[in-house]
């Protein structure tokens, strides 16, 4: 019988697998440790375990720990990849930054009592006679591939300008009845913030101005549309569009005049409102596939308007019989104090009204260099307002320029 640290039965002392071989098997700790299975001790066994033998890792631990850690490490590079898309440290470029729309508001301010208009006629003997009618008033002219838009996306860009034009200044649910749900969904999501801001809490700071965005009247004094959509006369055009930043660019000038009505009874006298809107749209090739623009900038002149009523959230007429409270104020270039909102005389044929009103700030008048002055509109005429009316078009746009008037009176800056 073979006794402790003796070789197997059969195997001859000093040969190969003998004596020596034998131990270093027996006691090789590596063997061990990298034996698949291990016995039970008899502690474990008399615990009642079904099986004698339990299965050890197939991977050396320290194998394991290496596996953990690169899972980990692509789990790791595979988040910060996300993470990088959507927002990722660089600057984006100018045409992929949020909208924003700019807004200039010039009151036109009539000297006199508003006239009276015929009720079965009111647009006869003005220039508006001649203007388009009703929802149809605004056309589109022909689409031509423009960069890289082909001519269905700019035959596209024109429509959805056209349905914005219309939805916010012809469909009697926004003009005077405060619905802003259609304007609302032609917007690009990017606006959507900037256009709730403005219609919701309307400052005079040249952004958030809610009638830059749209013509509205204030629901609360009952105006009447006479006519409905019928009542506005249209007359403008849309500019050739141009590229900027992988975007297409539409410009439109347009003026609207209304047949207004104040609350009462069809017997009420009728007056005309006349809104000049010069526009600028943006458009990227998803706003296109989804009926969508982007308003980045809105140039209005309206009148008849009192100087000194805020009109960033309505615009509240001069209806017939009325005349002009407060005092258009000029801009005096000496005065260090932030630069207000200016008011533009609505006057006939481009000229200043007889009797120049009264401004603020010393040696500036309603008609000197820095302030705005009053010019026709699309068309020849007169003042809007009165019989034989036109609208009035404040130059002092950026897309139109003020011409430059030398004043004798002025000191030389």
């Amino acid at each position: 019988m073979s006794g402790p640290g003796d070789p197997p039965e059969g195997v001859p002392e000093g040969a190969p697998g003998g004596d020596d071989e034998y131990r270093s098997v027996v006691f090789d700790e590596s063997f061990v440790r990298a034996a698949r299975i291990q016995e039970y001790s008899a502690s474990e066994r008399l615990d009642g375990t079904a099986r004698s033998v339990r299965v050890r890792h197939v991977l050396p631990r320290s194998l394991a720990r290496q596996a953990v850690a690169l899972l980990m490490l692509l789990v790791l590079a595979f988040g910060f990849a996300i993470y990088m898309g959507v927002r990722h440290p660089y600057k984006a470029p100018a045409g992929d930054s949020n909208p924003q729309l700019r807004v200039t508001l010039i009151p036109l301010v009539p000297t006199g009592t508003v006239a009276a208009v015929p009720v079965s006629a009111p647009f006869a003997g003005s220039a508006a006679a001649t203007y388009r009618s009703g929802p149809g008033a605004i056309n589109a002219p022909a689409a031509e591939r423009v960069g890289d838009f082909a001519e269905s996306e700019v035959y596209a860009a024109y429509q959805t300008a056209v349905e914005y034009l219309t939805a916010s200044a012809i469909d009697p649910r926004a003009v005077t009845g405060g619905d802003v749900g259609t304007v609302r969904n032609l917007l690009d999501p990017a606006q959507l913030d900037q256009f709730e801001a403005s219609v919701t809490r309307p400052t005079a700071d040249g952004s958030q101005e809610a009638t830059g965005w749209l013509v509205r009247f204030d629901p609360a004094e009952h105006l009447q549309l006479v006519g409905g959509a019928d009542g506005v006369r249209v007359k403008g055009q849309m500019f050739p569009p141009q590229t900027s930043n992988d975007m297409l660019e539409i410009s439109t000038d347009h003026t609207f005049v209304y047949a207004l009505r104040g609350p009462g009874s069809p017997d009420m006298p009728i007056s005309l409102f006349t809104v000049r809107r010069q526009l600028q749209f943006r458009f990227t090739h998803r706003d296109l596939e989804q009926d969508h623009l982007q308003v980045t900038a809105a140039e209005v002149a309206a009148g008849p308007l009192s100087c000194g009523n805020g009109v960033e959230s309505y615009f509240r007429p001069i209806l017939a019989g009325g005349q002009a409270t407060g005092r258009i104020n000029g801009v005096n270039p000496f005065d260090q104090n932030p630069v207000t909102a200016v008011c533009a005389p609505l006057g006939s044929d481009g000229a200043p009204p007889s009797g120049t009103p009264t401004t603020s700030g010393p040696a500036v008048t309603a008609t000197a260099g820095p302030t705005v002055t009053a010019s026709t509109g699309p068309t020849g005429g007169t003042a809007a307002g009165t019989p034989g009316a036109t609208p009035g078009r404040a130059q002092a746009t950026g897309l139109t320029p003020p011409p430059r008037t030398p004043q004798a009176s002025h000191p030389a800056l």
